[in-house]
């Protein structure tokens, strides 16, 4: 992603293009699906050679969240997962290797949901698929 457009993206959801933004939005928003952590993220601008806290990565991974560029995944373990791909779909989580893939929401099927309690609606139906290596057969050999 060019600075132009970063610039522009930024504008249209109502952020100033700060430095940190700029840096940020190039990384995440270059038309490739992605699945990070903030952890990850830092890892990656550290080894660019671009100087960001850590906290100041979390503050512009929520704020893009708040606005829409990025969807915070919840439901995996202790990190914070934020993906590029905003529309509905699901995950395959690899734990072995703690990767994210995407699952098209028409490969998953939910015939029956239970009633929501009371004062309560249901805001959506995010599926996690969790993967582990597969185990050698024992009985061969």
């Amino acid at each position: 992603m060019t600075a132009n457009s970063a610039t522009d993206l930024l504008r249209e959801h109502n952020l100033r293009p700060t430095r940190q933004r700029m840096a940020l939005a190039a990384l995440l928003f270059d038309g490739t699906a992605r699945h990070v952590t903030a952890e990850s993220l830092h890892d990656q601008v550290k080894d660019m050679g671009i100087t960001l806290s850590l906290a100041t990565i979390y503050n512009t991974l929520h704020q893009f969240t708040n606005v829409g560029l990025l969807k915070e995944i919840k439901g995996i373990g202790d990190a914070k997962w934020f993906d590029t791909n905003i529309d509905q779909h699901h995950h395959f989580f690899d734990i072995s290797n703690d990767h994210l893939i995407d699952i098209p929401a028409s490969s998953i099927t939910i015939s029956h949901l239970p009633a929501s309690p009371d004062g309560k609606v249901i805001d959506g139906v995010d599926v996690i698929v969790r993967l582990s290596d597969k185990s050698p057969d024992k009985s061969s050999g």
